[in-house]
């Protein structure tokens, strides 16, 4: 009888799993995506598609597509809960999967919880589907509103300054009028960045008119207005959410073991703390030896060691390790066709910047084209 491999998510990790098997498929096992999106976005080239520079298929992956390619069943549908002890994934709007080795890539969400109002008003930048629609009417509204909009945008790391960049780049080019303000609660913009990646970028907010609040926490939310640390109040016709990341409720209430966020606690070889077999990647899991930021590099990097342990967990054979790269190079976008390089304690821009991240990034998205019919 054939093994049972599920996938949950269709995050950076298993769309390169699904290509690899597709490549060298495992005899006897039965793979099965389940992902509620047929879509998937590349995170490096989003901030590209809200400045223009791509499009809509430039920086998705067609996940019924690739699972074509590879013989994977795609179903679409989300998890809510995992019966460890049946070994069936509890499915909504579809029916429970049963499995013999699962692996869990469905990344994360803004934190919002904690700000009273915060789920119910603006926009959170994931699920990033319904954050496009969301932004594809805001900039349908700029050009012909009766003022300029007030637009803010919390939270001040990469994604946050790539993103109120992108925008702002976008609604100028389309001729809207907005004005924009880019709150962080910390000290500085790109707290994991060195100082001379944040000047660059303070500089380059600067030129763009877009107002920086650092020190500036979001206590709660009403409509139409922030309430700030300290009683002031921030008017905004749009908020946009780029805070932290969150773990979905659902690992911890299956039994998984988590880490204090509650991701899941996974070891060297990307294998749960808690439960053989259940493997995690992405910025849903947490490496309790070599714990890293949440970001899609690492992501990215682990697909082809998860897919060498997935293989290796179905024939029961041991498994390999993980070490991930001490420092990765991050390439930040400054909305308009420019670019900072920040590794270490080192930074570099400029447009050579940005065609170097364009070259890198398209490379990527290659892999995942279908290959044209004969």
């Amino acid at each position: 009888m054939p093994k049972s491999l599920l996938l949950i998510g269709g995050g950076h990790s298993h769309v390169e799993v699904i290509r690899r098997w597709g490549l060298v498929p495992e005899p006897d096992v039965a793979v099965t995506l389940i992902s509620p999106d047929r879509h998937t976005p590349y995170s490096g080239m989003l901030p590209g598609y809200i400045a223009g520079h791509y499009s809509h298929a430039d920086c998705h992956i067609d996940l019924d597509a690739v699972c074509a390619q590879a013989g994977v069943t795609r179903i679409g549908a989300s998890v809510g809960a995992v019966d460890f002890a049946a070994r069936i994934a509890r499915c909504s709007h579809a029916p429970d999967q049963p499995f013999d080795v699962l692996s869990i890539d469905t990344g994360s969400t803004p934190v919002l919880a904690p700000i009273p109002g915060a789920e119910r008003h603006g926009i959170a930048v994931k699920p990033v589907a319904q954050f496009l629609e969301h932004w594809a009417q805001l900039r349908e509204a700029a050009p012909t509103a009766p003022r300029p909009l007030q637009v803010v945008v919390v939270g001040a790391g990469a994604a946050g300054v790539e993103v109120v960049l992108a925008m702002q780049h976008r609604i100028a080019g389309d001729g809207g009028r907005a004005i924009f303000t880019l709150i962080g609660d910390g000290p500085t913009i790109l707290g994991v960045h060195p100082r001379s990646v944040q000047q660059r970028f303070m500089n380059i907010l600067q030129h763009q008119g877009i107002s920086v609040r650092l020190d500036t926490a979001v206590e709660r939310v009403a409509p139409g207005a922030l309430l700030l640390r300290g009683g002031e109040r921030l008017a905004f016709d749009e908020v946009i959410w780029v805070t932290g990341a969150a773990a979905p409720a659902w690992p911890r209430a299956s039994g998984l073991q988590t880490d204090a966020a509650g991701f899941i606690a996974v070891d060297t070889h990307l294998q749960s703390l808690s439960h053989p077999g259940v493997f995690a990647t992405g910025d849903i899991a947490s490496m309790r030896d070599t714990p890293r930021p949440k970001s899609g590099v690492y992501a990215v990097r682990q697909g082809p060691p998860l897919t060498e342990n997935l293989r290796r967990a179905l024939r029961g054979e041991p498994l390999v390790e993980y070490h991930p790269q001490a420092r990765a190079l991050a390439l930040i976008s400054a909305g308009d066709r420019y670019a900072v390089a920040s590794y270490g304690p080192f930074a570099l821009s400029g447009a050579w910047v940005w065609r170097w991240k364009d070259r890198i990034d398209s490379a990527f998205m290659r892999r995942y084209r279908a290959a044209p019919e004969n």
